[in-house]
């Protein structure tokens, strides 16, 4: 179920582009925080503006790097149900971007054996729509396949 849009969304969007990287550092250390809430509430703020329509480059800009794959993929190991289920939903447009750069290609590539088994194991959470997450990760599923299968990528 998605949040309500952000009630300033051209504010939030010049905002991050004008402080990309330095908001994004200091975001990254509340998504990796060792406290529950604050994890938890990250996340869902984080999809909420990320996936909104004004925030499209930020989110292009965001997905191409390996360093945030890599925090995701981190949050879908954790043992937080709600966390994997929000981290998912994040980690799922790394997956899906018809134009991933050969970077994140590669980490998808070495890690899809570990990813392959976590996302099997993952299921929607409270009050999803079972049916439509099932059909996204088995989306995600066969990309992280074909990425695997790809030559060239383990050089």
């Amino acid at each position: 179920m998605r949040s309500p849009p952000l009630r300033h969304e051209t504010l939030v969007s010049e905002y991050l582009t004008g402080h990309y990287d330095e908001f994004f550092d200091v975001y990254e250390k509340l998504l990796t925080s060792p406290n529950y809430v604050t994890r938890q509430q990250s996340l869902k703020l984080h999809s909420d503006f990320l996936l909104e329509f004004p925030n499209s480059h930020i989110m292009k800009r965001y997905i191409s790097k390996v360093r945030y794959l890599k925090v995701m993929m981190t949050l879908l190991k954790g043992s937080s149900k709600n966390i994997q289920n929000s981290a998912f939903h994040i980690f799922k447009v790394f997956v899906a971007n018809p134009n991933k750069p050969r970077e994140v290609k590669v980490i998808l590539a070495r890690n899809h054996e570990k990813l392959l088994q976590l996302l099997r194991n993952l299921s929607a959470g409270k009050g999803a729509d079972d049916e439509q997450f099932e059909e996204e990760k088995e989306l995600i599923i066969a990309e992280i396949e074909r990425v695997s299968r790809l030559p060239n990528l383990d050089s």
